[in-house]
Order: C-alpha cells, then sequence, then structure tokens
C-alpha cells in the first residue's frame, strides 16, 4: 500500500492510499478517514460507495462526512468505482466503463479481466484494510449513492454477516427495471436477465436476502428519479418482505451532493446506532 497523502481533520487523518488489485489488475486508489483513537482501540468501519463518474475525491471533498464521523468514532472507506488506467477497458459514454463499474464481477469481454469490483469490495479491499488500520471487521456498514446505492444495497444484501447496517442516497434499487442497468449489467454480464438478479436489490429480496433495516433519502427533485431511480420498488419489495424501510423522500433536493452534504449526518448516526 503507498500513501498517496495525509491531513489531519477534527483530530483524525484523512488519508488517500493506493494498491495494486489482484482482483481488477489495476492500481486502485482509496481514501479513509481514521479518527483520533487510544492506541490499540479498534474502531467500527463505515463504506462509501460513489456514483457514476465518480472517484474516491468526491465524497472525501464534498460529503462532509469528517466532523461527525470523528465524534462517533467511525472509519469512513471510500472506494474509487471501478479499475483505471491506460491498460484498462473503457467507453466513451459517461455510463460505461471506467468510473461506471457498477459494483459487479463482469463476465463480458472486454470487461471480464479487470471489472471486478464485487470482489474488490466484498473480500480484497477488507483484507487490505483489516490488514493496515485499526478497523474493527466484526463492525461492518455500508451505505453510498446512485450506482454506490446500489452497490450497498446489493452487497450488504449478499454479505448480511459482514455488514451490520445499510442505507443509501438516491439508489438504484432495481437495474433490471431501469435504462442505466440495462445498458451496464448486459454490457458487464451479457443479454441473460437471470444473471442480473444478484444485482438487483428487489430480485435479492424477492429471492429471499434479508437485512435488519435500511434508511433511504432520495429527493422529490432528483432528474432521475422517475426513469432509473424508482424507490416505489424497493418499497414493493421491503413490505412483501416485513423488512423495515425508512424512505425520506426530500422535497426540493436533487441528485446532488448538496444534498448528500445535507443529510450526511442523518446517516452516519443511523449507522453508529447499529455499529
Amino acid at each position: 500500500m503507498k500513501i498517496l497523502s495525509t491531513n489531519k481533520a477534527f483530530g483524525g487523518v484523512q488519508g488517500v492510499y493506493s494498491h495494486s488489485s489482484a482482483e481488477t489488475g489495476a492500481d486502485m486508489t482509496f481514501a479513509v478517514f481514521v479518527p483520533e483513537h487510544p492506541a490499540g482501540t479498534k474502531l467500527p468501519v463505515l463504506w462509501y460507495l460513489s456514483g457514476l463518474t465518480c472517484t474516491h475525491a468526491n465524497v472525501m471533498d464534498k460529503g462532509e462526512y469528517r466532523r461527525l464521523a470523528a465524534e462517533l468514532g467511525i472509519i469512513v472507506i471510500c472506494p474509487d468505482t471501478s479499475p483505471r488506467g491506460d491498460d484498462v477497458p473503457d467507453d466513451d459514454s459517461y455510463d460505461m466503463g471506467q468510473g461506471a463499474g457498477f459494483y459487479v464481477d463482469a463476465t463480458e469481454q472486454p470487461w471480464a479481466a479487470n471489472f471486478r469490483m464485487r470482489s474488490y469490495i466484498e473480500r480484497e479491499l477488507p483484507a487490505l484494510i483489516a490488514q493496515k488500520f485499526p478497523a474493527d471487521m466484526e463492525r461492518q456498514g455500508i451505505f453510498g449513492h446512485s450506482m454506490g446505492g446500489h452497490g450497498a444495497l446489493t452487497i450488504a444484501l449478499r454479505n448480511p454477516a459482514l455488514f451490520k447496517s445499510v442505507s443509501a442516497f438516491a439508489p438504484i434499487v432495481s437495474p433490471l427495471n431501469c435504462p442505466w442497468g440495462h445498458k451496464a449489467l448486459g454490457g458487464y454480464l451479457g443479454s441473460d436477465q437471470a444473471k442480473w438478479r444478484d444485482y438487483d436489490a428487489c430480485a435479492l429480496i424477492d429471492a429471499g436476502a434479508r437485512v435488519d433495516d435500511i434508511l433511504i433519502d432520495q429527493g422529490t427533485a432528483d432528474q432521475f428519479l422517475e426513469e432509473q431511480l424508482k424507490p416505489e420498488l424497493l418499497v414493493e419489495s421491503c413490505e412483501r418482505a416485513a423488512i423495515p424501510l425508512t424512505l425520506n423522500m426530500r422535497e426540493g433536493y436533487d441528485h446532488s451532493y448538496f444534498t448528500i452534504s445535507t443529510f450526511m449526518g442523518d446517516h452516519l448516526h443511523w449507522h453508529a446506532e447499529r455499529l
């Protein structure tokens, strides 16, 4: 692991790091905020997964999480959204390729060799975090925004023993039922939609996956609300499965980091109570 930068903030350390990933075949960059803590103490861990076009830096620069994370004593980890580099395949569109990994393990060419973000987030990066940081890996939560909200929900649903809490800002709740999902999952996984169901929160719940509860914040002025996000589908799946879902429809808020930073504190408190 290479240290790219460290800065003191609210008594803790905001670092940016890189390492060579076996899963993605590329150098991966990620950010970690570690609050001030007594020597030898291990802290709970909260993963934040970013959305389309983002890197680790978007939430680090605009998410406004450090003050409260320091007060609550929670490590916040912000991975990149995809592998990157000259040898990594890409696409000219913003919603496919670098910056748009969709947290899947791709099976189709040219993506299969590098686009293994599911395994990277579920296994490889946690192993590195456990080795290099004062992290209590028995107390992990996960949240994210948009494509990252999709990633957080599906990863938590597939790994309820690993992640004790889950929430999301404006998540893609059902890639099977939106244009972003059809393009990305069709490209990464092929045309057989049965293979997509492991990456669809509603389909996972309908197939029996369970978490204790879910928190969602969704802006009513979000330009992607009706065509891409469709939170009502998650409401229906959670009702059928008796999963407690708190869906806050935030009047006048959009899809931006202005919304995320406004309600970041609510999500940090949500996770702290469960971790």
